[in-house]
């Protein structure tokens, strides 16, 4: 089996996993955009020979299906980037309503006790 056909293969599944997730209301939408985006754009190129030969080409590559890991690769770095920001903003958040609790709790203690 060619490694282009075994790419786009994978790209499909993980479209029917992303379409399916979001039907099923385990994905939100607005996170299913990003996911949608990337197995169009690798569904493209590992489809189409030409192009991802064409990349190779201008950027020196050897074997032109390695072009699809190294994208899918930085994809998922950019995605771990963005979901350890969201979990840092989370994490803050929590620190904050946690304090904001923890105070309210305090006052309405001290109107107990008056």
């Amino acid at each position: 089996m060619k490694i282009s056909l075994f790419s786009f293969l994978l790209v499909i599944l993980l479209f029917l996993l992303v379409i399916e997730s979001v039907r099923r209301g385990v994905l939100e939408t607005k996170y299913s955009l990003v996911w949608i985006i990337t197995c169009i754009f690798l569904g493209i190129l590992s489809s189409n020979e030409m192009i991802i030969n064409k990349l190779a080409d201008y950027m020196d590559v050897y074997y032109p299906p390695s072009l699809l890991f190294l994208f899918g690769l930085l994809f998922a770095i950019m995605l771990i980037f963005d979901l350890t920001r969201r979990v840092s903003k989370l994490n803050k958040e929590l620190t904050t309503l946690t304090q904001e609790h923890t105070i309210l709790k305090q006052k309405f203690k001290k109107k107990e006790i008056d």
